[in-house]
């Protein structure tokens, strides 16, 4: 296994470990990020899902293409929590919404590019 496809596998978990954390902990968090328990459940759902495709798919597409998609959602992730956390410190109440949003939405993206559009790997990268 080389450092990229590590990297995949390694995303992929985390995502998953992460959609689990959002379902056990959906009332909590919901109340300290300010957003609504079901959305708080259905990203759960999304990264444990998401997640789980992933890593099924990382012996078959491209780790050129992993390592886009994991750049650009990371990224966008960034920025989405920045925009979250302006929103909140200018007294919006819609600050942990962004950011849940944005990983349910890019979330959801990658996994579908993975499935229906990735390029098959090529050899060993």
């Amino acid at each position: 296994m080389n450092r990229r496809t590590a990297g995949a596998v390694a995303d992929g978990g985390f995502k998953i470990a992460l959609g689990v954390a959002y379902l056990a902990c959906a009332a909590p968090l919901a109340r300290l990020l300010g957003t609504p328990i079901w959305l708080m459940a259905v990203a759960g759902v999304v990264l444990l899902v998401g997640g789980g495709v992933e890593l099924a798919y990382t012996g078959s597409r491209s780790m050129r293409l992993y390592t886009r998609l994991m750049v650009g959602y990371d990224s966008g992730w960034v920025l989405a929590a920045l925009a979250g956390l302006l929103a909140a410190r200018w007294g919006g109440g819609v600050g942990g919404e962004v950011w849940m949003g944005y990983q349910v939405v890019a979330q959801g993206g990658f996994a579908v590019v993975l499935v229906v559009g990735g390029p098959r790997r090529q050899g060993p990268g």
